[in-house]
């Protein structure tokens, strides 16, 4: 079932002959390749430019292994190039590429797949992109290298918006989002059992595994496994490597180091499997350096990780908006409102939390997921901390219900999550 993943497609489009290498990234099996080799290499074909203007690589295929080696992908796609044509290189999974030695000067540093790229940017007749599934691979430092002349799109998982497009119904497409989540395979997919074994393969033969053999890890996949549980059961609450630590030890009577559940956090954010969220001050406008939320790339990976036994749609609700604030571009944190309160003529100090802050340039609003409103209290609960904020940014409470948009006595607005999730001019 074809989506166009127009956002996407969009930046592309933008960015087609800028003269910068577009990297695409995002966790694998999420849809990158599909935008790269299908989508935007029908728009090319759409558009004048012929089949044999198109270089195509796949660096994760067993038969193209010896382009690995950043010399001899350099010199296939110059040996497929002429000076009076233009042409547009796609290079997919750059991550597999290997750093080799120097041949020439031995005391030089090694040559990665950058040199390899710089090489191809510099002929003014090449419009370059690559994909990549690993952010150490991809991070701004890589694009530094790039001498400023690098882009980043990076690709989520299908949105409610997209996914709902493929259904007959807006409340079947909720309810299978929420269970199975948004990565697009899953519509070639008919029945629960099918999508449930899709998605925990994902986890046993590409993250897990993928995270082993490029990290080199030794008799740690178990341990990956139960951290990777833990944190499933956890997102959307406080923790960090001492509580994790704890954890291990009370349930699995293993002690690990701080620093080594540090480490393969780590590993499993630079695959894009989860993201951190830091707490921030709004009242002091500073960050709390822990304890830190985690939220999952797609809630259906998290639901399969757990077995889909944990399914409290609180947090699940939680995590897809979380998601979707980011791939709309936001800077995403949790918010802290501190205050004192007294009693009994003793003051002591409450914090009350935001669950997001979002920011993009000089804009900003504040986000509550409020998954049940049904009585006053639970109302006055969500908003106490959005009422204590004095400034003039926007204050949003999503709820599960469908409800008529509307504002309430104080100023915050109310929308249920179908209609925030569908509306992607809903910030405009």
């Amino acid at each position: 079932m074809l989506i166009e993943r127009k956002q996407y497609l969009d930046e592309l489009i933008k960015k087609k002959d800028n003269g910068r290498i577009k990297v695409i990234t995002g966790i694998r099996r999420c849809g990158k390749s599909y935008l790269l080799f299908e989508i935007y290499k029908n728009y090319l074909l759409n558009n004048g430019v012929k089949e044999e203007q198109i270089i195509e690589i796949a660096l994760d295929d067993i038969e193209n292994s010896k382009y690995r080696d950043p010399f001899i992908l350099n010199d296939y796609v110059k040996s497929k190039i002429t000076s009076d044509k233009r042409y547009y290189v796609f290079i997919d999974e750059i991550q597999f590429s290997k750093t080799v030695k120097n041949p020439y000067f031995e005391d030089d540093e090694d040559i990665t797949f950058v040199d390899t790229l710089i090489s191809l940017m510099r002929r003014k007749n090449l419009d370059v992109y690559v994909t990549g599934s690993n952010s150490k691979m991809l991070s701004r430092d890589i694009l530094t290298q790039f001498r400023d002349r690098g882009d980043e799109i990076h690709v989520y998982p299908l949105s409610f918006s997209e996914m709902s497009s493929c259904y007959e119904s807006i409340d079947e497409a909720w309810q299978d989002y929420v269970l199975c989540g948004g990565m697009p395979f899953l519509l070639e997919l008919e029945t629960f059992d099918q999508k449930s074994k899709y998605l925990k393969s994902l986890f046993q033969e590409t993250y897990i595994r993928d995270i082993i053999e490029r990290n080199k890890i030794k008799n740690g996949d178990e341990v990956l496994e139960v951290l990777l549980d833990f944190v499933s059961s956890a997102i959307g609450s406080l923790t960090n490597p001492l509580k994790l630590s704890n954890r291990f030890l009370s349930e699995r009577k293993t002690k690990i180091t701080n620093s080594t559940i540090s480490k393969y956090l780590t590993l499993f954010e630079e695959s894009y499997v989860i993201s951190s969220v830091k707490r921030y001050d709004i009242k002091g406008s500073k960050y709390f350096s822990t304890p830190l939320k985690y939220y999952f790339a797609d809630i259906g990976l998290r639901n399969a990780r757990l077995n889909f036994r944990q399914n409290e749609e609180t947090h699940i609700m939680e995590n897809i908006i979380y998601n979707d604030l980011l791939r709309r571009g936001f800077n995403v944190d949790v918010g802290i409102v501190e205050y004192f309160s007294s009693e009994n003529n003793k003051s002591k100090r409450v914090q009350l939390e935001v669950d997001f802050v979002i920011n993009r340039g000089n804009i900003r609003y504040y986000i509550q997921s409020a998954f049940d409103l049904s009585s006053e209290e639970k109302k006055e609960q969500e908003r106490n901390s959005l009422k204590r904020i004095d400034d003039s940014f926007k204050k949003i409470i999503i709820v599960k219900d469908n409800i008529v948009p509307r504002y309430d006595e104080y100023g915050i607005y109310y929308i249920g999550i179908k209609d925030f999730l569908l509306n992607d001019d809903f910030f405009k």
